[in-house]
């Protein structure tokens, strides 16, 4: 088995997910858990939404392989992490395509989470039925 030869790799979260992203010489196959990106995320909205970075930056992929492990949370949650991390990835490439994805939000971690539930009701922000009798 001939070695692969990494370019930049980046690690990225989102919700409770979290993914590390590298960037391999390839041929511009997307694999992502050992599995095909396709295969893994159904969703073309989500494989457009983690794909941003790269029509944002311009970069070619198609002598690259990118190569993903994502754990945690559930496949949006993830497909974010690989959005996260692949912008980083991106950047340890190529530093002039920084700015680009900066002011796109790409490099941002979304903070968002879910919120805690509160004792003495059922969920963060649902109550239990009022009795008046």
């Amino acid at each position: 088995m001939a070695t692969l030869k990494v370019i930049s790799a980046g690690t990225g979260s989102r919700k409770t997910a979290t993914a590390r992203v590298t960037l391999v010489e390839g041929s511009g196959e997307w694999k992502v858990n050992g599995e095909k990106l396709e295969d893994y995320i159904q969703s073309e909205a989500l494989r457009d939404y983690l794909k941003q970075p790269i029509s944002i930056s311009g970069y070619d992929l198609t002598k690259v392989d990118v190569v993903a492990y994502a754990k945690g949370g559930g496949i949006s949650g993830q497909a974010g992490a690989i959005r996260h991390g692949l912008s980083r990835a991106l950047v340890k490439a190529d530093e002039t395509v920084k700015e680009a994805l900066k002011k796109a939000g790409c490099l941002t971690r979304d903070s968002r989470m879910k919120e805690r539930k509160k004792p003495g009701q059922p969920g963060a922000r649902k109550r239990f039925q009022f009795s008046k009798r």
